[in-house]
């Protein structure tokens, strides 16, 4: 009996006797009547001609065994069908992906899309950690404040800038200006309480706006204490004080220590006056001794006077109407051990930044000369 096998061209002898015997062979196994059979008989040129042409073989299912169907790829070919045995047809497997290959893909996609929504997610935090570790220098938070010019804060600052006591601590070279909670990042300001959650017009009007030497021997932080900011009535509260000095003490002896950094180990006030609230006030410090990491200040909180009361020099005109001492304190500050792993928010400007401001004093210095100059010579002219 002939075998039908699927390749692209047969044999030329198994063209023709042997194609009529296979048909003979299989039609008592067909499901089909003689009328078909005879049928396929009068085709059997045309089915000799598909193989010469070369068949395609497709597996059908016909209510019985399998059928082959022979196709031609002639413009006028026809389709005549054959039986098969289930040997005779190799049938296709699915492509299936192996444990490991499915494993890796699976892999690959979880690391991409964990590293996406990391990245999303993170990067807020990331901007927070680069200014943390990266703050600004002294001189650049001169620059970061801005208050609201229709707040009661625009004023404050206005009142500030112009007092005859910031415009003699300016001309001090050894006293660097600066405002230190402007290098907290702007996120964390929120979270920080005299940096952000007791600034308001109300309370705190403007950041503390400071002085302070190289060495840390000294320090002088001016500001404005509100109405809400009241213990009694009228009155700012005590624990409010005790944390401007707290903050203003260990800022003074932070340039003395190894690594611009401490915290505080001891902290001892003594109340000499009621603090009114809705009024400016000075906060002095100086460093007494410094032993390795430790660091030992004292500091009051005073009164501002008014500017018609001040002399060019930076005192009191009449010492009758000095500033009063509100408060007094000393501490002691210690250095962590694992401080020069710490950020350095709290610490003094880089030497730069010291040379950017000598350089702007220098300047302000030339301009106010120039203009005595020029009034000089009006005055000559007239």
């Amino acid at each position: 009996m002939a075998v039908l096998r699927p390749v692209s061209r047969w044999p030329k002898s198994a063209l023709w006797g042997e194609s009529s015997n296979f048909i003979r062979h299989y039609h008592s196994s067909l499901p089909l009547s003689r009328p078909i059979f005879s049928l396929w008989q009068s085709q059997l040129t045309s089915a000799r001609r598909l193989l010469v042409t070369g068949p395609v073989l497709i597996r059908h299912r016909y209510q019985g065994p399998s059928l082959i169907r022979l196709q031609s790829t002639a413009p006028d070919g026809h389709t005549t069908y054959f039986p098969a045995e289930p040997a005779q047809i190799q049938q296709e497997k699915p492509h299936r992906f192996s444990f490991f290959t499915l494993a890796f893909f699976l892999a690959v996609l979880g690391f991409g899309c964990f590293t996406i929504s990391f990245t999303m997610a993170f990067r807020p935090a990331m901007k927070v950690l680069q200014d943390w570790t990266s703050p600004p220098t002294d001189e650049e938070t001169l620059l970061l404040y801005e208050p609201d010019p229709d707040s009661f804060a625009a004023s404050a600052n206005q009142y500030i800038q112009s007092h005859p006591l910031v415009q003699h601590l300016r001309k001090q070279e050894h006293l660097i200006e600066s405002r230190p909670h402007m290098k907290i990042p702007p996120k964390l300001r929120p979270n920080n309480l005299t940096g952000g959650t007791l600034i308001g017009d109300t309370k705190i009007a403007t950041p503390p706006l400071t002085f302070v030497t190289a060495d840390g021997s000294e320090y002088v932080s001016i500001t404005y204490l509100g109405p809400d900011l009241c213990g009694h009535p009228g009155i700012v509260h005590g624990g409010l004080l005790a944390t401007l000095l707290d903050e203003g003490l260990a800022r003074c002896c932070f340039p003395a220590l190894p690594n611009k950094v401490g915290v505080t180990a001891n902290l001892n006030l003594n109340y000499r006056k009621p603090c009114m609230a809705g009024q400016y006030v000075v906060l002095r410090a100086q460093t007494t001794k410094v032993e390795g990491r430790k660091a030992w200040v004292k500091g009051w909180i005073e009164t501002m006077p008014a500017p018609e009361l001040m002399g060019e020099d930076g005192k009191v005109v009449d010492e009758g109407k000095g500033p009063v001492v509100l408060v007094e304190a000393d501490a002691l500050f210690i250095e962590p051990k694992n401080a020069a792993m710490m950020p350095r928010i709290d610490s003094t400007q880089s030497n730069s930044a010291v040379d950017l401001q000598k350089k702007r004093r220098q300047s302000e210095a030339e301009a106010v000369a120039k203009k005595m100059e020029q009034v000089e010579e009006q005055q000559v002219q007239a």
